[in-house]
């Protein structure tokens, strides 16, 4: 198997040869066909994640066809599936017994702790494994498998918002704007200043304004998701939204958060983040998608150039997902 190995921090990732694993009891392996790059992803091989276990293949939004199946395991040869950044959660704590899992202390996470999807070949717990709608290609469907489902659960945590403000107008950003427009909800925008590229698409998208992250909308928000990693946006959210109003944080690590007085969260203001996903939230997102439709928008790489697309979604270039494939 080829794959693009991260051996150390601040480094670029390197392509090695490897033999392929083999699956244990309750693993699957897949053969992969296409692996969406993700923000965490650049949180890993910047090393702004603790305790990376190096060396490590990062990748995370994975779909592949079932290749091998380890004893115990109901996936079959040939069937396609879709893995996530939760690879494994103990299922006996007090957390996993009360169906989030999400924050158990056991659990481990794709392309980080467990090697991911920038390769040919992947292994997975059989019970962290999704199938994937075939309305879907592999490219289209690997964004959903992370930008997808961390939207989704921020989506949800936001609660029945009618004017959601996005902070961040990236690979997430992108598809959870169209299943917040099927729900008939006001999508209102904010891009880094002057990103005239995303500000375009978000409008394109349908978003009813868009802005800099430095403006106020034109209205007060009933809630505000960011999903860019800049604590400084926490307290121009919290100004951006109404009284009762919620502000979600969308990312696994962000900036420092600056003081701001408490009047920005004064008048039952909510602020809170989103860890991880649960099986449950994959199930209900994956279902949703193509009934939306979820159109996801991507830039293809071969699996070779992955330090070329996480230097594209660093400096802002994307428009969309970029997704390597292996052929």
């Amino acid at each position: 198997m080829r794959a693009m190995v991260l051996r150390q921090t601040g480094r670029p990732l390197e392509l090695e040869q490897r033999e392929d694993p083999l699956p244990a009891e309750g693993q699957v392996l897949l053969r992969v066909r296409a692996c969406a790059v993700c923000r965490t992803d650049l949180h890993v091989v910047d090393g702004e994640l603790p305790d990376i276990p190096l060396p490590i293949i990062p990748g995370h939004e994975i779909v592949g066809d079932v290749l091998e199946a380890g004893p115990g395991v109901d996936w079959q040869p040939g069937q396609r599936l879709g893995i996530p950044w939760l690879g494994y959660a103990c299922g006996h704590c007090g957390f996993c017994e009360d169906a989030r899992e999400n924050l158990c202390d056991q659990a481990r996470f794709t392309g980080y702790q467990l090697d991911g999807g920038f390769a040919d070949r992947v292994l997975a717990d059989q019970r962290f494994c999704f199938p994937i709608d075939a309305a879907y290609s592999d490219i289209a469907a690997a964004p959903l498998l992370c930008a997808g489902l961390i939207g989704y659960r921020s989506l949800v945590m936001a609660g029945d918002a009618r004017e959601l403000g996005i902070y961040g107008f990236g690979a997430a950003a992108h598809i959870i704007a169209q299943v917040a427009l099927w729900q008939q909800r006001r999508v209102y925008a904010f891009t880094r200043p002057g990103d005239a590229a995303a500000q375009t698409f978000a409008r394109e998208l349908g978003a009813t304004w868009v802005g800099d992250s430095d403006a106020m909308p034109p209205r007060p928000l009933d809630a505000a998701i960011i999903f860019a990693p800049v604590g400084a946006l926490v307290p121009r959210a919290l100004a951006a939204v109404r009284k009762g109003g919620v502000v979600v944080c969308g990312g696994i690590h962000m900036s420092d958060i600056p003081t701001f007085p408490y009047a920005l969260l004064w008048g039952e203001r909510v602020l809170r983040s989103v860890a991880n996903l649960t099986r449950r939230d994959a199930l209900e997102f994956l279902e949703l998608a193509p009934r939306v439709p979820v159109r996801t928008h991507t830039v293809r790489y071969p699996l070779e150039q992955a330090n070329e697309a996480l230097a594209d979604l660093r400096e802002g270039r994307l428009s969309g997902a970029a997704v390597l494939t292996m052929d």
